[in-house]
């Protein structure tokens, strides 16, 4: 079972960290500047949607497509990415302190470092700390300045820079069925970008299809 892409030999997804890189999982800084009250964050949430990358191997340029599912607590994570056709293609464990990567059909791998891990076992970055925060319209910019997007009705991309590198432009939003207060929107559509040795010019498109908070 593989992902569709060019040139791929580790059939799986990874991203890069928040700060550190460690496998910790810190809840987001909810109180920028710019918050409304209907844009809360979640600490224990559900997610459903599509991945695709672009990145450089070998001189070469590589795609990458895929969808995944985020299940979220305080302090669990647990990503599965999926080919497709929607096979099972790694699931991505996280704990204080310690990050589980098991490949279909292979033994897991393990490491304090969830950045370190996802990029040597798959060879591209995935950031999947950042993620935590990211995929709820909230960061971290490279000010150290908390930073929460939110929907224009100009149709503005709202976009940052974070501390470690990573360019995330929210460019689509979409009401949360579960809000108790009417205009609750999350994000429906996430582009980040960063340059890396490793991979060269990173670009990844998440779309959001399905949210449940708890």
């Amino acid at each position: 079972m593989k992902l569709r892409r060019n040139g791929w030999r580790a059939a799986a997804f990874g991203l890069a960290l928040l700060s550190a890189g460690c496998a910790n999982l810190q809840p987001a800084a909810t109180g920028a500047a710019g918050t409304q009250a209907s844009r809360a964050y979640s600490q224990s949430i559900a997610l459903e949607g599509r991945l695709s990358l672009q990145y450089r191997r070998n001189n070469e340029n590589q795609a990458v497509h895929g969808s995944f599912t985020w299940e979220q607590t305080p302090n669990h994570v647990v990503l599965h990415l999926l080919s497709p056709l929607g096979q099972t293609i790694a699931v991505i464990d996280i704990e204080p302190g310690l990050a589980t990567l098991t490949e279909s059909g292979k033994a897991p791998r393990m490491a304090a470092d969830v950045n370190q891990l996802t990029e040597q076992t798959l060879g591209w970055p995935l950031p999947i700390a950042g993620l935590r925060d990211w995929l709820q319209g909230f960061a971290t910019d490279a000010s150290g300045k908390p930073f929460t997007a939110q929907p224009s009705a100009d149709d503005t991309t709202s976009a940052v820079t974070t501390r470690d590198g990573w360019r995330i432009q929210y460019l689509n939003w979409q009401t949360d069925p579960q809000a108790t207060s009417a205009g609750r929107a999350y994000p429906k559509r996430i582009d980040l970008e960063r340059y890396t040795e490793q991979a060269g010019q990173v670009a990844i498109r998440i779309v959001i299809d399905k949210s449940t908070t708890s």
